[in-house]
């Protein structure tokens, strides 16, 4: 048997990844019980959709401005303090309620509450990852794509399990086992993270050098510190607007991930339209009805896990450019020029289930980028401007389907946004600096301040 590599542990990950599981969990079992409770409560569709503006306005917010806070306190606190407000939130919606002093202006606070807990705890699950998989000795595309598989098992099993337990026990047993799903994932940061665990509290790690067949993580050198449970290098001297400022500039200095962001804006805007307008209409003047909808999405999403699972086994040995845009190519247009041919519905069932596919190879190689690009100090503020700038479309894609649908019909809707997600996936991918894709592997290792190598083409 092959002796473990010295000062490796996989208890960091796998903890990071239980909590992530928990805190999704949560959030999509709150996501069914929540409005359902306000429309059962209230009997207005409404203050329903202001109840859900109410909690996702906040945590995108608050998640743009966290990350110099992230950076500054840590990680681990962050995402503790954000478990423990998102399941004291929902604990008390369910005991005012049960009180009856569950005024709608105090639901809308909590409810508030939760979502601008959620945007920084969120975060700094994330940008956990990288050091946990280094802890492991596994692969950033790997640490990356079991990130991408809880995540997707969490969004596929976390509705089921919310409308199962709202149809069985109603939406407040929902809230609270979301409330309890919260308060489990702080516990398991604190148990795989403990403050005491040596040498990663705060300390500089002196790694061995790797194997770079058998070991194949970049290595942190000497007096970087640990991004896990302490703040970088700048302390307490940089002021909250010179930490956001920082992140700003790395980002602009960084044309592939600022190339990458806009791209995913853009497809996401595309998707927002096409999961809150384009697919309703298409079942309703189709005839295919929701049934059609719950299907087509169980099958994007179970294929979507098997995705992840394929890049969690064999991304770090892929070639990340061309198994990048094919996969993204697989994994966009053809779901809308599927819908606007009116094919049947296994020609739909396979359409969506490649669409899966190819969409869970996507975001593990993402994320080794972003890992491999971003130093640990600055992980958490570049990565919060990231993921803002990339959501910044998605209120707006259902209100210009919308707005498109009712002025151009629907099919002809559908093939202008199939060619726009292609144009838009072909042009980025043009660019000279998305070279540097399958040259980054290490290149942004967190020792390694951004070089000017990493922010031009070669």
């Amino acid at each position: 048997m092959t002796p473990p590599v010295a000062g490796r542990s996989l208890r960091p990950l796998a903890g990071v990844l239980a909590a992530m599981a928990m805190s999704l969990t949560g959030t999509r079992v709150s996501a069914i019980a929540l409005p359902w409770f306000v429309l059962v409560t209230t009997g207005s569709a409404a203050m329903t959709g202001l109840v859900a503006f109410c909690e996702m306005a906040p945590y995108v917010l608050v998640k743009l401005l966290a990350g110099p806070l992230v950076d500054h306190l840590g990680p681990r606190r962050v995402s503790w303090a954000g478990d423990v407000v998102s399941a004291a939130a929902a604990a008390a919606v369910a005991l005012l309620h049960a009180l009856d002093l569950l005024a709608f202006p105090v639901l809308l606070g909590l409810v508030a509450l939760i979502g601008a807990a959620r945007g920084p705890g969120d975060l700094a699950k994330e940008i956990m990852v990288p050091e946990a998989a280094e802890r492991g000795r596994i692969p950033l595309e790997r640490a990356a794509a079991l990130s991408g598989v809880t995540e997707r098992l969490a969004a596929t099993l976390g509705p089921a399990m919310g409308g199962a337990l709202v149809a069985l026990a109603g939406p407040l047993v929902g809230l609270a086992v979301s409330g309890a799903c919260f308060a489990l994932g702080s516990v398991v940061i604190v148990w795989a993270l403990p403050r005491a665990q040596a040498p990663y509290a705060g300390a500089p790690i002196h790694a061995q050098t790797p194997d770079p067949q058998n070991d194949p993580i970049p290595v942190r050198e000497p007096g970087e510190g640990s991004v896990l449970d302490s703040a970088g290098g700048e302390g307490e001297r940089a002021s909250y607007w010179r930490r956001f400022a920082e992140g700003v500039a790395f980002l602009r200095a960084e044309p592939m991930l600022l190339a990458l962001t806009l791209m995913v804006a853009v497809t996401n805007l595309l998707d927002a339209a096409f999961a809150q307008v384009l697919v309703p209409v298409w079942a309703r003047e189709s005839g295919h009805g929701p049934a059609v909808i719950g299907l087509n999405s169980a099958v994007m999403g179970l294929a979507a896990v098997g995705g992840s699972l394929v890049a969690a086994a064999v991304a770090h040995r892929m070639r990340r450019r061309v198994v990048f845009f094919v996969a993204f190519l697989v994994a966009g247009p053809p779901r809308y020029l599927v819908l606007a041919m009116d094919a049947p519905v296994w020609a739909m069932l396979v359409v969506f289930a490649l669409s899966g596919l190819g969409g869970g190879l996507i975001n593990p190689i993402l994320g080794a980028i972003l890992f491999e690009r971003v130093p640990r100090r600055l992980l958490g503020r570049v990565n919060a401007l990231g993921d803002s700038l990339a959501w910044a479309g998605i209120p707006l894609g259902g209100l210009m389907a919308g707005a498109a649908v009712a002025a151009a019909g629907l099919s002809p809707v559908l093939v202008a946004c199939g060619a726009v997600y292609f144009l838009t996936i072909g042009l980025t991918g043009l660019r000279r600096e998305w070279r540097q894709m399958d040259q980054s592997r290490g290149v942004g290792s967190p020792s390694a301040p951004a070089s000017a190598e990493s922010s031009h083409s070669p």
